[in-house]
């Protein structure tokens, strides 16, 4: 049976990525899997690394366990909106907090190259636009999605990593938010 982590990065709980989570959710329990959720609002933890990488800061219990929960996880979904190109300061914080040298990637000894240290899981990576999804790719370069999908899941290991554009949604009509919704649950089921 496949172990689904489903981790929400919108800050707040009132979103329509609090509802595309809320449906993924409610397929991925009617299916044959293992599921738990992740919500990075709800962690108590400081987001910043404030030594960078030359001195390790300790890591607060709630980002213990989520590290629990993303090392028993075979499949990461990622539900988050795009803010400026890139993902909400909170969850950037907990990227650089949880995913550390040594736990999820590990340099090799006098050598430029690593190893992914999360080898066997695979990713699904579900992201809200307020434009459409080929102006971002075309006019931006998704760098939302380069940072998480190559710069940190790849590298760190995880592969294959699929990717879901939902957008625009400022200004949606209800009938596009619904029609998305019942496609989350479909996500969530494995279809």
């Amino acid at each position: 049976m496949r172990k689904v982590l489903v981790i929400n990065g919108h800050p707040d709980p009132d979103s329509f990525n609090q509802e595309l989570f809320r449906s993924y959710l409610k397929g991925a329990r009617k299916s044959e899997q293992h599921v738990d959720t992740l919500i990075i609002r709800d962690l108590v933890f400081d987001p910043d690394l404030q030594f960078g990488y030359r001195k390790r800061t300790e890591l607060e219990p709630d980002l213990i366990a989520a590290w629990e929960k993303i090392k028993w996880a075979d499949h990461l979904v990622w539900i988050h909106p795009v803010w400026w190109g890139g993902v909400p300061a909170l969850m950037k914080g907990f990227i650089d907090r949880v995913f550390l040298p040594g736990r999820a990637f590990q340099h090799r000894s006098g050598s430029l190259w690593w190893d992914g240290l999360l080898k066997g899981r695979t990713a699904h990576i579900i992201t809200t636009l307020d434009q459409p999804a080929w102006y971002y790719w075309l006019g931006f370069g998704r760098p939302s999605v380069n940072q998480l999908k190559r710069s940190t899941l790849k590298f760190c290991g995880v592969s294959p990593i699929k990717v879901t554009y939902i957008g625009p949604i400022r200004g949606s009509a209800y009938e596009f938010r619904r029609k998305w919704l019942k496609r989350m649950e479909r996500f969530g089921g494995g279809w």
